[in-house]
């Protein structure tokens, strides 16, 4: 549940109600807007006398949460949040870009990239060190070796970096190399992740899963949150569907539905929703049109050749296309977007 204030509520009713909820053994979550300060309640709310809330001073009203999700609920925190990815952040009024290639290969190849996606307009190196492959065959990434590479390469070009994590070993070394890190669509619903993510004390980026439902979703950004990180980013990247002729469906109603029921930021991944090239540039200005904060994008300096996705990924060139023709559309609904 919630408890409202009246506007301008005075900080000593504020801090009563504060103390008597957590006297009674229960957590709060404070939110406080430019008039309305809203008290967040998680815990057995049965150890608590409601009745008696009411009567308190500035109360306005109680609002119970019928969500199972609290902490990623926008009635808890009706601001949107803004996350900090080193030198820069994500939502609301800018637009992200993260763009690299799907796996780290050499050292020589990701500052290349990084050099030319900084160039069109990313602020975010993306590169995979751990790749979760369906064939045990494939290539799988170069681990530490790679997180180097990309701190190197954040470095070197005022980017700042993201790598997914595949378990609690990933996440102890991913924390000394980059400044954000994702948790894959297959990794959405381990909860063991998500909890360690939780506590690494970096922001986290976290991808839908193939047939995940929203309400799934936002609950495996509630442990997180819980874990005490409130710096979670979600990303539609596209759920598995009938169709065949994508690689996913990138379901692009989820982002207004996720403004309407979270104040997390939300980017779209039109690479891996569709898997093929051609289809990135429509797909990634469908999502800015229909309020998306971001986009993380593959980027390649020689797709044919690439160890992973590489016939979804963009060449400099196309990429380059992409970012000038969405910086028209970002002018247009009031988003900024900057291009070196």
């Amino acid at each position: 549940m919630i408890v409202i204030m009246k506007p301008n509520a005075a900080p000593q009713s504020v801090d009563s109600v504060l103390s008597y909820i957590e006297k009674h053994g229960l957590q709060t979550h404070l939110s406080r807007g430019e008039e309305v300060t809203i008290i967040g309640i998680v815990g057995d709310k049965t150890k608590l006398p409601t009745e008696n809330l009411v009567s308190f001073k500035d109360v306005d009203r109680i609002v119970p949460v019928t969500e199972s999700y609290k902490l990623a609920n926008k009635k808890f925190h009706p601001e949107p949040t803004t996350v900090r990815v080193g030198n820069t952040h994500i939502g609301p009024d800018n637009l992200t870009i993260m763009a690299g290639p799907c796996a780290v290969e050499t050292e020589e190849q990701l500052m290349c990239i990084a050099r030319a996606v900084k160039k069109s307009g990313a602020t975010i190196l993306r590169g995979g060190a751990y790749k979760p492959r369906t064939s045990p065959y494939s290539f799988q990434g170069l681990e530490t070796v790679g997180l180097r590479y990309m701190q190197e390469a954040g470095k070197e070009n005022g980017l700042a970096t993201i790598c997914e994590v595949v378990s609690q070993e990933a996440i102890e070394e991913a924390v000394k190399y980059v400044d954000m890190i994702q948790i894959g669509a297959r990794n959405m619903q381990n909860f063991i992740l998500l909890k360690e993510a939780g506590r690494s004390g970096l922001p986290v980026l976290l991808k839908r899963g193939l047939c995940a439902t929203i309400d799934e979703w936002l609950n495996a950004a509630e442990y997180i949150i819980a874990e005490g990180n409130p710096n979670v980013v979600l990303c539609e990247r596209g759920i598995r569907t009938y169709e065949t002729s994508t690689r996913n469906t990138l379901d692009l109603s989820a982002v207004p539905v996720l403004r309407e029921r979270t104040h997390l930021p939300v980017i779209a991944d039109p690479s891996h929703s569709t898997g093929a090239y051609k289809y990135v540039p429509p797909m990634a200005k469908a999502a800015v049109a229909c309020g998306a904060d971001g986009l993380m994008i593959e980027v390649h300096n020689n797709p044919a050749c690439a160890l992973s996705d590489g016939p979804q990924s963009l060449t400099f060139e196309k990429f380059d296309r992409l970012t000038s023709e969405l910086k028209p559309l970002c002018d247009l609904i009031g988003r900024e977007f900057t291009i070196c």
